[in-house]
């Protein structure tokens, strides 16, 4: 909890916001911009001697239902209230996920990756777009959402039920995946709380697959920022990538770029690909 900044932070937002913002009466003697305290204390329901001291510097940690109340009272931004929690100490609340929709200018940057297969992934492993040569690369494996007709999309699911999606990978690694998978997984439904779409899923994966359950009861996990994997492609073989993902700022989607490593011939097996053209995987 970095009091002093807390301090600083509360007393510049209620001195910004005016009293017929929030439906009080202006009225003619305020010596001072903005909401009384006692006014800011009674839209949030809160003491006024409890606000006095956050002003002061001299407050215990407030809890996280004083803060959203706070916040609300003094009509914070998304980004100010993250702010807000951060300065008390606090996680910020989980945002409302995006969901399918993918920025233009995403989807702009993701069709000039025309040299390095690249994807466009929900923080649940949902595929939501991908380029050309992402898939060349991988076929119908697992369309993306939009190209999806009654198929799942998620690239959890698909590697714990669909065995085209393992017979992309050689099979001493397939253990390896799963557990990054898994553990990567974790992390997303822990980041959204209690998220009934993140629940769901996580049902879904337990009862369909024991391998998954087992792996989710080990408690591994880890944000999948970067690894290298192997692929294989029945025109060209085994290839093989580092893998960088790049997350929007809510961390909700992720851009996967898959690039040759430094002295691999995988960066001639993908112009070979941009000349075989899409080909789906076969065991």
């Amino acid at each position: 909890m970095d009091r002093r900044e807390l301090a600083d932070f509360l007393r510049r937002c209620r001195d910004r916001l005016q009293p017929q913002e929030v439906g009080l009466p202006a009225g003619f003697r305020r010596r001072a911009p903005g909401l009384r305290r006692e006014e800011l204390a009674l839209l949030a329901g809160m003491s006024p001697d409890y606000l006095m001291r956050l002003e002061q510097a001299r407050s215990p940690q407030p809890s996280t239902q004083l803060l959203q109340a706070l916040a609300q009272a003094l009509r914070l931004s998304d980004d100010e209230r993250d702010h807000l929690h951060l300065l008390a100490g606090h996680r910020p609340p989980a945002g409302r996920p995006a969901g399918a929709h993918v920025r233009p200018s995403l989807l702009y940057l993701l069709d000039q990756l025309t040299g390095v297969p690249a994807q466009v992934l929900s923080d649940l492993g949902d595929l939501l777009a991908q380029n050309a040569l992402a898939e060349t690369l991988f076929g119908d494996v697992c369309p993306p959402v939009h190209h999806d007709h009654g198929q799942d999309h998620n690239i959890v699911w698909r590697w714990f039920n669909d065995p085209r999606m393992r017979a992309a990978f050689p099979d001493e690694e397939h253990d390896y995946c799963g557990r990054l998978h898994v553990a990567d997984l974790r992390a997303a439904v822990a980041r959204r709380g209690t998220d009934p779409v993140a629940a769901a899923l996580v049902r879904r994966l337990r009862s369909s697959s024991s391998e998954f359950a087992g792996l989710w009861d080990e408690h591994e996990v880890a944000v999948r920022r970067q690894s290298r994997i192997r692929v294989r492609h029945p025109a060209v073989g085994l290839i093989e990538f580092d893998c960088e993902t790049l997350m929007t700022p809510a961390e909700d989607q992720r851009l996967v770029l898959m690039t040759a490593p430094a002295g691999s011939p995988t960066a001639g097996f993908l112009e070979l690909l941009r000349v075989v053209g899409n080909e789906s995987f076969t065991t």
